[in-house]
């Protein structure tokens, strides 16, 4: 049986899927155009959400010409823009790695045809893997330094908090890790229905529930921090709160407990601490150092998640054509 040098694999690859190779390529221009020219915009996106005065003042700018600004709605907003689709990246490559890569190969006798001809079976999904994932890991880590570069000093009036969700994922390796974890799970499920429809159902379903898993506890994956006193009340931004509450004088912690909150003076708190029967307050938080951690615990995860189904999608392939 004659075999194809790998080089030879991967240019089969590139050919068979050429319309996806264009479109990916399309939409890393289009997303390199757009973060150049946030970047370009940048200054004046912070200019019009910067302090202002009526009548100007020798520091302030009139609020009239602040106001006039639109740059900082438009900032924000292909950002926004950006993060999310980088954030969902892995929805739309499940769908083609389930129903193109793999499913529809199967369906059609096509990968049958390699095998008897060409190539063996753990060759044929080697190349299927490999070459998509070398594409998809250089283009998305390519527009998450993009991305990065073009928020430039990261105000959250402009860009979002570091912890939201699509904030998260597009400025870290995590994004990256999400679509290979994407190709995985989209091969497996090719695999295991050989159907082109079923596997791109089964591909999000469970792109889904990973989806959501991750922003359900994502925030678990590194301890978080307590504080107690006066610090429990005035939280800086950076900081994400996850729980907050009071401590009685019973010793009782009461959980998401408003008490106090808005006093403006360390009197007005031992006031407000005396006439509610409290001893303390405190907070449970992440702060801004966590985004790191937070980053390589998930980056871990979802690499092992997406090996896990890589050598499950080999064993079941080897299990069917041996």
């Amino acid at each position: 049986m004659s075999t194809l040098p790998v080089r030879g694999l991967s240019w089969t690859v590139l050919r068979l899927h050429r319309s996806a190779v264009v479109l990916w390529g399309g939409a890393l221009l289009a997303a390199t155009v757009a973060l150049i020219w946030m970047y370009a915009i940048g200054d004046d996106a912070r200019a019009g959400i910067g302090a202002c005065a009526t009548p100007a003042t020798g520091q302030l700018p009139p609020c009239s010409a602040v106001h006039a600004i639109t740059a900082d709605g438009i900032y924000a907003d292909t950002l926004a823009s950006v993060g999310t689709a980088v954030s969902y990246l892995m929805f739309p490559v499940a769908a083609w790695a389930g129903g193109a890569l793999t499913g529809r190969e199967l369906e059609t006798g096509t990968a049958h045809l390699d095998w008897t001809q060409s190539v063996t079976p753990a060759r044929w999904l080697a190349a299927r893997l490999t070459v998509p994932a070398a594409l998809l890991a250089s283009g998305t880590a390519a527009a998450v330094l993009l991305n990065v570069w073009a928020r430039q000093d990261g105000n959250p009036d402009l860009v979002g908090d570091w912890y939201y969700a699509d904030v998260f994922v597009s400025t870290g390796p995590a994004a990256v890790a999400h679509v290979l974890a994407g190709l995985a799970l989209g091969a497996l499920a090719g695999l295991l229905t050989k159907k082109t429809l079923p596997a791109i159902g089964l591909a999000l379903a469970a792109t889904l529930v990973l989806h959501n898993a991750l922003d359900w506890y994502r925030t678990s994956l590194w301890p978080t921090v307590t504080t107690t006193g006066r610090a429990a009340l005035d939280l800086p931004r950076s900081a994400l709160d996850l729980e907050h509450g009071v401590i009685t004088t019973t010793g009782e912690r009461i959980g998401n407990n408003t008490a106090c909150v808005g006093s403006d003076s360390l009197a007005d708190v031992q006031r407000c601490k005396s006439s509610s029967n409290l001893t303390d307050f405190w907070a449970t938080y992440h702060p801004r150092s966590h985004f790191w951690p937070l980053q390589f615990m998930e980056t871990g995860l979802l690499l092992a998640l997406a090996a896990a189904a890589t050598a499950t999608a080999f064993w079941l392939l080897r299990r069917r054509t041996a």
